[in-house]
């Protein structure tokens, strides 16, 4: 065996056993996700709770046609306490302001020279009376509250928690990408939270959808500056602090879905930017959090930033699995062609069985024809990774008035 061939094999078992991890760990959270239930601690007495005082937030960059129905709906949601609705309005035309304030909204007006949605909330915390509310609910622009969200959110505080993630899902799926994007939030929402908190561990924060203790918010806001992904930097702050995040399975909070290749590109961008950021800032110091403050939980956090992103690990293992084959043939290094293969079948099945039952229709086979093209746009996402960190790339959106019949 010549000194290239080693290399190439001492490589390629290092990118098998890399990417076996993958599969590995996100069979064991799919697989949790069925076995075990993700609910709440007894409460010590069957006694109507207290309804706290709750402060719904709507940061709103240039959208001033959805921000309407979704304030709308916010300020028509049932729920027995003290509620009130905020618009973070960034860049809203002056006539949008108003027909919010008519409907009975408060609205706080800010200018950034670059705008995060980071930057908005911390402004609107630290604007708003300190002591008039216990709770505040974060919704995107697009985002409906399904029934019962509030009163759910206010049952899971009283049960001891200060961070609350409910289970954000698509309110359309009327596209291949649209439904494509919905089955990617569902498998997040199955690995990433139902599994994670069915074996005790904090669900993922998805950015929207989220609860906190008033001022625990403001606190984790601080010094938030221009990342491109504040829920995953306040991830590894909740972490940090030792706090369990609890995610509701069956409270829903309705999200637009993209629609075209553009978008979907465009929403990717920033991702990859944010997995990359949070890699490179807190990888080192996953390791000191567990080793020296026996601090598993950002140590998984960190163990989460370095998992390949599952549409490019599918593209990654096909790839391998068609080059090992070829290669098999005058080259012989790594792995076999059926370990790739086999990791390929994980993967499929992890997929496969994250997907809640609803969403396996005659759709899905149109959306599942379409992940070439989805993997070339995550490809394109990557080469794009440099102008998320410089620009700030809202996703746009359209009104889709909800149904309360969708209530799941």
């Amino acid at each position: 065996m010549t000194f290239f061939t080693l290399v190439l094999d001492g490589l390629l078992w290092v990118l098998g056993i890399y990417l076996l991890l993958n599969c590995a760990y996100l069979l064991f959270f799919a697989v949790a996700g069925h076995l075990r239930p993700a609910s709440l601690p007894a409460l010590a007495s069957s006694r109507p709770r207290p309804a706290r005082a709750m402060c719904v937030l709507i940061p709103a960059y240039r959208e001033n046609t959805v921000v309407l129905e979704t304030t709308r709906a916010a300020l028509r949601h049932a729920y027995r306490g003290p509620h009130t609705v905020c618009v973070i309005a960034d860049g809203l035309q002056p006539e949008t302001v108003v027909a919010l304030r008519e409907m009975g909204a408060q609205v706080l007006e800010v200018h950034f020279e670059r705008s995060t949605k980071g930057k908005a909330l911390l402004y609107a915390l630290e604007t708003l009376p300190q002591r008039t509310f216990e709770v505040a609910m974060v919704l995107d622009v697009d985002n409906l509250m399904g029934r019962g969200c509030l009163e759910a959110v206010n049952e899971a505080f009283e049960a001891g928690y200060q961070v609350i993630q409910t289970h954000r899902t698509a309110k359309n799926t009327d596209s291949a990408f649209a439904l494509l994007d919905a089955c990617n939030e569902e498998i997040n929402n199955h690995i990433y939270r139902k599994g994670h908190f069915a074996v005790g561990l904090s669900a993922a924060l998805i950015g929207s959808g989220m609860a906190f203790e008033f001022g625990y918010l403001r606190q984790l806001l601080q010094g938030i500056g221009e990342t491109v992904g504040e829920d995953k930097e306040l991830d590894f702050r909740i972490a940090r602090d030792q706090e369990k995040i609890c995610y509701l399975d069956s409270v829903y909070v309705y999200d637009e879905k993209v629609e075209n290749a553009q978008v979907f590109t465009q929403q990717r961008s920033r991702w990859l930017a944010s997995q990359f950021e949070f890699l490179k800032k807190y990888a080192a110091e996953g390791l000191e959090q567990l080793l020296e403050h026996d601090n598993f939980e950002f140590f998984n956090k960190v163990v989460q930033a370095f998992l390949v992103p599952r549409t490019l690990l599918i593209g990654v293992l096909g790839l391998l699995l068609v080059v090992s084959g070829g290669l098999s043939l005058v080259l012989p290094a790594g792995p076999t062609p059926w370990f790739w293969a086999g990791l390929l079948a994980v993967l499929a099945l992890t997929l496969l069985i994250s997907l809640p039952a609803r969403l396996y229709n005659r759709q899905l086979l149109t959306a599942v024809v379409r992940l070439p093209y989805a993997l070339l746009c995550m490809v394109l996402a990557l080469l794009r990774i440099n102008r998320s960190k410089t620009a700030f790339l809202a996703t746009p959106h359209r009104v889709q008035a909800l149904d309360a019949s969708l209530d799941h």
